[in-house]
C-alpha cells in the first residue's frame, strides 16, 4: 500500500536502478568465483527468512475453471491494466464465507508459488515492457531479495516469500493456513531452525493476526519478526479516502499505464483488508483524525458549512456517500454501497489485533518511515464550492492535512505496535522506498547477524536514520 508523488517516484527509480546495476556486477563476480563464499560457509547454521508482502504487494493470476490452460497475470499489469482489472479482479464480498469472490463465477484468483514464493513479491510485473523502461513502481521486494542472496541466503533453503490475495481479510482461513505452511516449510528446509519474518506494510497486520490466533505455533517456528511500515493503528488519510474516492498508487507519467483511481475504488469498497486498516477508533491519537466536508445548508439558503466526522462518526458518512455507488459488469448494474457486513468483520479483526501478544521467545523489531508528508485529515469540497448531496463526495478530489510519516502511514500509527520491541528505528524514506533503502538493509543485516559477500562500499547516498527508540 503505497502512494507516491512524482518526486518520490523519481528518487525511488534512481535508487532502484543504482542498486540494480551494482548487484548485477556482484553477481558476475560470484559466478567467476564459482558461487561460493558466505553461503557455503554459513548455510549450516543459518535461520531461514520469510518475506511477507503487504497491500498490493503480490502478483495475482486469474485462472478459468472451465479452461485449465488459461492463466493470466492480472495484478500487477502495466499494459491493459484497467481492462483486465475490471474483468477479473472486480469482486463482491460473500458474508456467508467471509471471502471476496470474482464477479465472474468461472474465474479463480491465485498467487503463483514459483521460486519458493519469491516470484510473486519480487518484480510485480516481470514483463519485457517493464524491464526495458525499468518502472521502479513494480520493483517490490526485488532489491531486498538480491541483498539477502548476496548475504548467502539460498532460495528454497533459507529464503522464502509469502504472497497472498491481498483483497481478502488479514485473518481469513486460507491466508492463515498459507502462512503456517510457509513457516513449516522454511523451518524444515533450514534443518529445524527457527524462522525470521520480515513483513512490509499490511503484511504486519497479517502476521499480527496469525500471532494472535496461533500464538503457540508462532512461538514454535519464529525467532525474530522485523516489521517495516506497518499501519498498526490504521492509515487514516489514505484509507478513509480510498473508501470514498479510490486509491491512486502512482502519479505522473507512470499513472498512464496503471489502474485508474475509479476502477480501483470499485474493488476497495468490497475489500475486507481495506476496512481492517481504517483508523482504530479506540486508539488514543494525539489528535483524532477527521474527515471534513464543506456542505450546503439548505436551511440557510445553501450557505457553506464545514462538517467534521471523527473516526467513530465516519460510518454515517461512508453509508450516505456510497449509497448510490454502482458499477456495470457484462451489461448488468451492480450496487456497491458501503458494506456493513465487511465493516462488522473488520471490527472483529481489530479486536483480534488488539489481543495479539508477542511470545517471550520472539524478538520484535520495528522500522518506520519518516520525513514525508502523510495524509491524515481529509477534506472534500470547499467554502466556495460546497458539497450538496453527500454522494458527490465520491466524485471529488480530496484535500489532505498532513503529518509526519512515510507518505502513506503516519509515524504515530507505525510506532504503536504494542509489543516489547528490541528496537524501533525511523528511516527517512517513503512507504515503498523502505524496501530498497540502504539504511534499512544495514539494520536487517545487523539484526539477522549477516553480512554481504562484497566488501566494496556502495556509492549510493543513504537516507537518514532519523529516530531511534528502544523499548
Amino acid at each position: 500500500m503505497a502512494v507516491l508523488g512524482v518526486g518520490a517516484a523519481v528518487r525511488l527509480r534512481l535508487r532502484v536502478l543504482g542498486r540494480h546495476l551494482r548487484l548485477r556486477g556482484r553477481r558476475r563476480t560470484r559466478r567467476r568465483r564459482g558461487g561460493g563464499g558466505v553461503e557455503d560457509e554459513e548455510e549450516g547454521g543459518r535461520e531461514a527468512v520469510v518475506l511477507v508482502s503487504g497491500m498490493g504487494g503480490s502478483v495475482l493470476h486469474a485462472r478459468r475453471r472451465s479452461n485449465p490452460r488459461f492463466d493470466l497475470r492480472v495484478w500487477v499489469r502495466i499494459l491493459r491494466a484497467n481492462a483486465d482489472f475490471r474483468k477479473y479482479l472486480w469482486s463482491l464480498y460473500n458474508p456467508d464465507t467471509g471471502y471476496v469472490e470474482p464477479l465472474d463465477d468461472d474465474v479463480e484468483i491465485v498467487v503463483p508459488e514459483d521460486d519458493h514464493g519469491l516470484f510473486a513479491i519480487d518484480i510485480l510485473d516481470p514483463s519485457w515492457f517493464v524491464e526495458i523502461l525499468h518502472l521502479s513502481m513494480v520493483y517490490h521486494f526485488h532489491d531486498m531479495i538480491d541483498m539477502l542472496v548476496d548475504c548467502g541466503y539460498k532460495k528454497g533453503t533459507t529464503l522464502f516469500g509469502y504472497g497472498y490475495d491481498f483483497r481478502q481479510s488479514n485473518r481469513i482461513d486460507k491466508v492463515m493456513v498459507g502462512l503456517r505452511a510457509k513457516l513449516e516449510t522454511a523451518y524444515k528446509a533450514s534443518g529445524g531452525k527457527k524462522v525470521n519474518i520480515i513483513s512490509h506494510s499490511m503484511g504486519g497486520l497479517l502476521v499480527s493476526c496469525f500471532m494472535s490466533m496461533n500464538r503457540d505455533i508462532f512461538a514454535k517456528y519464529v525467532n525474530k519478526w522485523i516489521c517495516i511500515a506497518c499501519p498498526f493503528q490504521g492509515a487514516p488519510g489514505c484509507i478513509n479516502d480510498s473508501l470514498l474516492t479510490g486509491l491512486q498508487f502512482v502519479y505522473g507519467f507512470e499513472s498512464f499505464f496503471f489502474v485508474s483511481r475509479w476502477v480501483m475504488h470499485q474493488l476497495l469498497v468490497e475489500c475486507p483488508s481495506i476496512y481492517e486498516m481504517l483508523p482504530n477508533p479506540h486508539f488514543k491519537w494525539k489528535k483524532a483524525p477527521v474527515v471534513q466536508v464543506w456542505r450546503k445548508n439548505p436551511e440557510k439558503d445553501g450557505i457553506a458549512e464545514l462538517v467534521l466526522y471523527e473516526a467513530t462518526d465516519c460510518l454515517s458518512l461512508f453509508q450516505e456517500a456510497l449509497r448510490n455507488n454502482e458499477l456495470k459488469y457484462n451489461g448488468k448494474t451492480i450496487a456497491l454501497p458501503f458494506n456493513m457486513s465487511v465493516f462488522k468483520w473488520a471490527t472483529e479483526t481489530r479486536r483480534i489485533l488488539e489481543d495479539a501478544e508477542l511470545p517471550d521467545t520472539v524478538s520484535f523489531y520495528n522500522i518506520y518511515g519518516t520525513s514525508y508528508d502523510t495524509p491524515y485529515d481529509v477534506c472534500y469540497g470547499s467554502e466556495s464550492s460546497p458539497i450538496g448531496d453527500l454522494s458527490e463526495v465520491c466524485h471529488t478530489m480530496p484535500v489532505y492535512t498532513y503529518v509526519d510519516g512515510d507518505g502513506t502511514v503516519p509515524i504515530e500509527s507505525t510506532m504503536a505496535d504494542g509489543f516489547a520491541a528490541k528496537e524501533r528505528v525511523g528511516i527517512e524514506a517513503d512507504h515503498r522506498g523502505l524496501l530498497c533503502d540502504e539504511n534499512v538493509f544495514e539494520l536487517l543485516k545487523k539484526w539477522l547477524g549477516v553480512k554481504e559477500e562484497s566488501t566494496r562500499r556502495r556509492r549510493l547516498s543513504k537516507s537518514k536514520v532519523t529516530d531511534f527508540a528502544p523499548s
